[in-house]
């Protein structure tokens, strides 16, 4: 018994004696994308898809153990020609899964073309202020508006749904677009890069429709859904209260001020210098940084 014991001990002892450092970095990587996949997928179609799947490895388990060959012919089908089915019928997920994964910071590291801070505070502090002053008029009046700040994510398919202006932000502007029955006054209006590009602009409508709240209209129905397919800030003034609210990540936040509102943006917007200078933030110029640490 002792000795069983001891040649068990000394057979697993032998295999991390064996555990070379590529196989640690193996572990952890397959943790990472693992972990992050689960992240990736949960709360959408795709977790019910992921236990669907299980459930048929499952079978095809316990048909290759009893030798059930029908059931393993027609599930060995299911698995050749399910994946592409599944790349069809799961087309939005898969997307919204990969423009994620390009979002992370990952994907942003950057060797030679490190942010610069200065820009981002040029092109939307001006931007911001006109955004700010507009929702609080359009507020006072109880006009509706949908104002989208585009960051990451490019907006293209939403802008080729509307009016492409290419103007300036001010409060003029943005009270001129949202006028009641004007052509442009229910859609939304996109601003990258502290400039309006587009107005009129129709978005997409929200994953989980029929859980939202049903006293919200369709204006933050469809900033849900806009914040829900990109890393966009929506801003939201209401024609029934006048209130203003942003949508971020597929969660509306009610109730801004025009300076808790100003506060949210530059927050969001504007690079923050405080984090170091615009070479440490490059991926190169950490490690630089830390070296000389």
């Amino acid at each position: 018994m002792l000795q069983t014991i001891q040649e068990t001990l000394n057979s697993v002892w032998g295999v991390f004696l064996n555990i070379r450092l590529n196989d640690i970095v193996d572990i952890i990587i397959l943790y990472f994308l693992i972990y992050n996949g689960i992240k990736l997928i949960r709360e959408t179609r795709a977790q019910q898809l992921t236990k669907g799947i299980a459930v048929l490895l499952a079978c095809y388990a316990i048909a290759y153990l009893f030798n059930l060959n029908t059931m393993r012919f027609l599930l060995k089908l299911c698995f050749q020609w399910g994946f592409l089915a599944l790349i069809i019928l799961f087309q939005p997920e898969l997307r919204r899964m990969l423009e994620k994964v390009g979002r992370t910071r990952i994907a942003e590291l950057s060797f030679l073309n490190p942010q610069d801070a200065t820009s981002d505070e040029m092109k939307w502090s001006s931007a911001i202020e006109a955004i700010c002053d507009a929702a609080q008029n359009l507020s006072s009046s109880k006009t509706g508006a949908l104002i989208i700040c585009e960051r990451k994510t490019k907006l293209g398919e939403q802008i080729a749904t509307g009016t492409v202006l290419n103007c300036t932000p001010s409060v003029a502007v943005f009270g001129n677009i949202f006028y009641p029955n004007t052509p442009l006054h229910d859609g939304a209006v996109i601003v990258r890069d502290g400039v309006i590009l587009a107005a009129g602009c129709f978005l997409p409508r929200p994953q989980k429709d029929e859980l939202i709240n049903k006293q919200l209209g369709s204006r933050h129905r469809a900033a849900i859904g806009m914040s829900e397919n990109s890393d966009a800030l929506v801003v939201v003034v209401s024609e029934e209260t006048g209130a203003i609210s942003v949508a971020e990540n597929g969660e509306l936040t009610r109730g801004y001020t025009k300076e808790s509102l100003k506060k949210l943006l530059t927050s969001s917007l504007i690079t923050d210098k405080d984090s170091g200078s615009a070479k440490e933030r490059s991926f190169a110029g950490r490690v630089f940084s830390r070296w000389k640490k």
